[in-house]
C-alpha cells in the first residue's frame, strides 16, 4: 500500500539526518602528505638528537663483530682458516661481511647516517644559540617571589637613590659574569629593573662537543681512505726500504696511492734482550729465568733519499717516525741460518729462517721449504731451541731464552710441496699429508738434531741440511694515518666541550629597585636556572653578600611596605 507523501518526506528527512550524524562522528579526512612532506618528515626525524644518540649506540654495537671474528685487514690467513674450519657458518658470515666489518656496506651506512644526523642537529642548534646570545635578556617577571630563588634587601637612610642603586646592582651582576641589560623606569616600577643572564658557554660547550664528534668521524674516514699499514721482518744485518714490494704484509686504505710511500730505510745492526733471571754464585746465568724486562733494537735509519744515515734505537712502545709513518717494534725472535743442498749438491735453499716463538724460553716453530731441490722437492719442519737440554726419552727442551746451546730439531720430507700451483701458502705451515717422510722419530732414520756448524745427510742421498749460525730478527709494524692527529685534537676539544656543558649552568637573574613608603630604597631580586641547578641557592646567597658589602642594609623587618608590595623578614613574599 502506498504511503502518504507526508510520511515519505519524514522518512527522507530522518535518513538525511542519520547520514549527517554519521558523517559528523566519522574521523576527519587528513590531507595527503606527499613526497615533499615525507622527505621533510624523514629529515626532521634523522636530524633529531634522539636519532643521533641511537645511531651512535648502533655504531658501537655494529663494531662488536669486528672483535669477535678475525678481520681480513688484520690477518687474511686467519680469516681463510676460520672459514675452512667452519664450512657451514663461515660462508654465511662472509656474505654479510662479518670479516670486513669496518668496510662493510651496513657499517658504512650507519656511519654516514650518524654523520648527516650530527650535522643536521648542529647547524640549527648553533643558529638558535647565536640568536639567543645576540638577543636581550628576558623581561623582568611581575612577581619575582614566585621564582625558585628570591631575596630582598632594604637600604637604610644612608643608602643611594634608586637610580644609583640600579646601576650599582648592574655592576655587581657584571662582576659575577652576567650579561646585563638595565631597563629604565616604567609606569609599574619606580626606578626600573635589570635583566641578566649567564652560562651561554654551556651551550657553546655542547655545540663544540658535537662539532668535535663530527670532526672525529671525518678524521676516521680520512684515515680509512688514505692510510696504510704493513709488516716487515728484518733479520740482523739486513734492512728495509719503504717500497710496496718490500713489505711482507700490506693493507692499504680505500683510496691509497703508492705515491704516499715516502722514502726511508732502516737496517737492523743488533738486537738485545733483557730478562729477569737468577744468577748463580759464580756469576753465570742460572737455570731459572723470569719475565722479559726490555727489548732494544740498534738500527741505522735514513729519512728521505737525501737524508743522513743515523744510528738510533727502536724499543717497544717507543716508535720511530719516518716519512710520516710510525715504526713500532712488535715482535722478535731467532733466525737460524740454514743451507739445504739437493741430491746433485746444488744449493736449493740458503739463508736465515724466521722462527715463531711459542713460549717464554723462545721454543720456536720453524719451517723450511726448498722447491728448487732435485730430483725431489724438500721440506723441513720442527723446533729451534735456544738453550737445548735433555728432557729424557730422547726429548729436548729449551731451558733459557738466550742462545747458550742452540739446536735444530727437524723432520725432513720429500715430494711435491704444492708451490708450483700458484696458490699462496702460509710460510709457517708445511702440508705433509702427501709428502714422504725422510727423517722423524717415527721412522728408522730418526729425526734431525743439529748444532751450529753441523751438517746432516738426508736418506737415499737426497741431499744435506747444514745449520750455520743464529741471527736475531725483529718484526716491525709500519702505520701511516693522516687522520690520527685530527682525531687527537678533536677528541681533546670534545672532552673540553663535554666538561664545559656538564659543569656550567645557564642562569637568569632579575633585579627590581623600588622606593618604599618611608623613602628608603628596596632591592628585590630573583633567580631562575634553565634545567636542574642545585647550586642556585648558593648563587642567591653570594649575590646577597655582594649587596650587603656594597650598601648599608637595614636589619630584616617584620614587614616592609611599598605602594603595592610587602615582604616578610626572610625576604619571601607575604
Amino acid at each position: 500500500m502506498k504511503q502518504p507523501s507526508a510520511h515519505q518526506d519524514n522518512a527522507r528527512e530522518d535518513a538525511m539526518n542519520d547520514a549527517e550524524g554519521k558523517a559528523a562522528t566519522a574521523a576527519p579526512a587528513l590531507p595527503a602528505l606527499g613526497l615533499v612532506g615525507m622527505l621533510r618528515w624523514a629529515w626532521t626525524q634523522l636530524t633529531s638528537m634522539r636519532t643521533a644518540l641511537m645511531l651512535l649506540l648502533l655504531l658501537a654495537i655494529a663494531s662488536v663483530p669486528g672483535s669477535i671474528w678475525p678481520q681480513r685487514v688484520q690477518d687474511a690467513f686467519a680469516v681463510q682458516r676460520w672459514i675452512e674450519e667452519n664450512p657451514t657458518v663461515g660462508p654465511v658470515l662472509d656474505f654479510f661481511q662479518m670479516f670486513d666489518v669496518y668496510s662493510s656496506f651496513w657499517f658504512s651506512a650507519i656511519y654516514l647516517l650518524l654523520f648527516i644526523s650530527l650535522i643536521g642537529c648542529i647547524i640549527p642548534r648553533a643558529r638558535k644559540h647565536w640568536q639567543q646570545m645576540r638577543s636581550a635578556p628576558p623581561r623582568t617577571p611581575r612577581k619575582l617571589e614566585r621564582l625558585p630563588e628570591y631575596g630582598a634587601v632594604e637600604l637604610d637612610d644612608r643608602g643611594p637613590a634608586p637610580a644609583q642603586a640600579l646601576e650599582e646592582a648592574a655592576q655587581v651582576l657584571r662582576r659575577r659574569r652576567y650579561r646585563v641589560q638595565v631597563r629604565p623606569q616604567d609606569e609599574d616600577q619606580r626606578a626600573g629593573s635589570i635583566g641578566a643572564e649567564k652560562g651561554y658557554l654551556r651551550e657553546v660547550g655542547n655545540i663544540i662537543f658535537h662539532v668535535s664528534l663530527v670532526g672525529v668521524l671525518v678524521c676516521v674516514a680520512l684515515g680509512a681512505m688514505f692510510s696504510y699499514r704493513g709488516q716487515k721482518v728484518i733479520v740482523e744485518g739486513e734492512g728495509f726500504v719503504n717500497a710496496l714490494a718490500a713489505y711482507d704484509n700490506f693493507f692499504p686504505g680505500t683510496w691509497f696511492s703508492e705515491d704516499q710511500l715516502d722514502a726511508f730505510s732502516i737496517q737492523l745492526n743488533e738486537f738485545d734482550r733483557a730478562f729477569d733471571r737468577q744468577v748463580t754464585p759464580e756469576g753465570e746465568a742460572g737455570p731459572q729465568w723470569g719475565n722479559a724486562l726490555d727489548f732494544t733494537a740498534w738500527v741505522t735509519v735514513q729519512d728521505g733519499t737525501d737524508g743522513v744515515p743515523e744510528d738510533t734505537t727502536l724499543k717497544v712502545n717507543a716508535p720511530l717516525n719516518m716519512g710520516g709513518a710510525n715504526l713500532y717494534l712488535v715482535g722478535n725472535g731467532y733466525a737460524p741460518v740454514v743451507t739445504v743442498r739437493d741430491a746433485e749438491g746444488d744449493v736449493a735453499f740458503s739463508g736465515p729462517v724466521i722462527t715463531r716463538p711459542d713460549d717464554g724460553v723462545y721454543t720456536s716453530m720453524m719451517v723450511i721449504k726448498a722447491p728448487d731441490a732435485s730430483p725431489e722437492q724438500l721440506g723441513f719442519q720442527g723446533l729451534f731451541l735456544p738453550t737445548a737440554v735433555d728432557a729424557g726419552e730422547g726429548m729436548a727442551v729449551s731451558a733459557d731464552p738466550e742462545p747458550f746451546n742452540p739446536e735444530l730439531h727437524l723432520n725432513a720430507y720429500a715430494g711435491n710441496l704444492g708451490l708450483d700451483e700458484g696458490i699462496p701458502q702460509n710460510v709457517y705451515v708445511l702440508e705433509t699429508e702427501n709428502l714422504e717422510v725422510l727423517n722423524s722419530r717415527e721412522v728408522d732414520a730418526g729425526g734431525i738434531v743439529l748444532a751450529p756448524g753441523e751438517v746432516h745427510e738426508l736418506p737415499d742421498g737426497l741431499g744435506t741440511v747444514e745449520f750455520e749460525e743464529v741471527l736475531d730478527y725483529i718484526a716491525i709494524d709500519i702505520t701511516y694515518n693522516p687522520g690520527e692527529l685530527g682525531i687527537l685534537v678533536f677528541s681533546l676539544t670534545a672532552t673540553a666541550g663535554l666538561i664545559t656543558s656538564l659543569f656550567l649552568r645557564r642562569r637568569r637573574a632579575w633585579v627590581v629597585v623600588e622606593k618604599t613608603d618611608s623613602g628608603r630604597t628596596l632591592i628585590r631580586y630573583g633567580l631562575l636556572a634553565r634545567g636542574e641547578d642545585f647550586r642556585l641557592r648558593d648563587e642567591n646567597a653570594a649575590i646577597r653578600r655582594d649587596f650587603e658589602k656594597l650598601w648599608p642594609v637595614r636589619p630584616p623587618q617584620t614587614h616592609i611596605t611599598t605602594d603595592s608590595h610587602a615582604t616578610t623578614p626572610t625576604g619571601k613574599r607575604g
